[in-house]
């Protein structure tokens, strides 16, 4: 099998390399997957740069990237119903804690992290399922419905803000998303009934503007360190303020008082760490989104497998319009 791959830290294109490898064959409870498409998620770019606190080396001798995927079921191991071969399935943490992840023309891994794909769904879609789609749906539903709630989403224009925009429409919320002067109109197109530029000098009070001078049920959110403030001033009491990000402040500090006079509930998420219910549940979620076409995933760009280290920069530049693949048989 052919595979990207690196065995230390630094920039995409000095370490990145494609390699030729024996296809792996399925021991007991897992699966082997020939793969179609490979996601690139902001957490592999992260992973391959060494941007882990305290962490100086890889955690194997050689790792091939990326937790996402979609392809087909090619062979079974022991214990495994032998009806899964031929079936179209997307994965979810293909690499997490793992040496081989999805940066290649084939997988092996337990059966539970290759979810069949709903005959609808493209593979393009199915490998932009795992960390994105698990993230916001989670994030919108991980407390329960929405329906005749508002939802306030930060960051609504990036990839997983455009899902829980798309998702929590779908799930009967009015929508508010804070997004940067590019990102507004794809943030409406999602469905969002009100986009609030997000560097706007008083936040909170458009926020509930928008929202009629109500306060917000449940808040997205992506950059927990530097909007706690505005999220505070604007959650209703007992609200849910869902966390899955704080890349630009990872040691914020908060005021409590605001936040305990509205017994608020900060809800920190790590979608590799969901329990086995909330993870069904999500799942369960997205495929009903997905068969009602309430969720579609645009793609940014596609790339060829050799061209991985390419596909590295186009995440770390931001600014994309969906998701980056690898077609990775080509």
């Amino acid at each position: 099998m052919h595979a990207m791959s690196y065995s230390r830290f630094g920039p995409a294109a000095e370490i990145l390399e494609k390699i030729t490898i024996p296809t792996p064959t399925p021991q007991p409870g897992e699966v082997l997957v020939e793969l179609a498409f490979s996601g690139v998620n902001p957490s592999d770019v992260k992973s391959r740069a060494g941007m882990a606190p305290g962490v100086m080396k890889p955690a194997f001798e050689r790792i091939v990237p990326h937790s996402d995927g979609a392809g087909t079921i090619v062979s079974v191991g022991e214990g495994v119903d032998p009806s899964r071969m031929g079936t179209r399935v997307w994965i979810w943490n293909g690499q997490w804690q793992r040496a081989f992840g999805t940066a290649a023309t084939h997988i092996c891994l337990p059966q539970d992290l290759a979810v069949a794909l709903p005959d609808s769904v493209t593979f393009e879609t199915g490998a932009s399922l795992g960390i994105p789609g698990l993230t916001a749906c989670h994030a919108v539903f991980g407390g329960g419905t929405v329906a005749g709630q508002t939802v306030l989403v930060q960051g609504g224009a990036g990839t997983v803000g455009l899902l829980a925009v798309q998702l929590a429409k779908w799930g009967g919320a009015k929508v508010i998303a804070t997004t940067g002067t590019q990102g507004a109109q794809a943030a409406r197109t999602a469905g969002a009934d009100a986009v609030i530029d997000y560097t706007m000098p008083d936040l909170g009070s458009a926020i509930l503007d928008a929202n009629d001078g109500k306060f917000i049920d449940r808040i997205v959110e992506v950059e927990f360190g530097i909007n706690v403030s505005t999220d505070a001033a604007v959650i209703k009491p007992n609200g849910i303020i869902s966390v899955y990000g704080s890349a630009k402040e990872m040691a914020p500090e908060l005021d409590f008082r605001p936040l305990l006079f509205k017994a608020a509930t900060i809800d920190i998420q790590l979608v590799y760490l969901l329990p086995k219910s909330e993870r069904n549940a999500a799942i369960a979620g997205l495929h009903e989104a997905l068969g009602s076409g309430a969720m579609p995933i645009p793609v940014a760009t596609t790339f060829p497998l050799a061209q991985c280290a390419q596909a590295h920069e186009a995440v770390e530049a931001g600014g994309r319009s969906g998701a980056v693949l690898i077609d990775v048989q080509a």
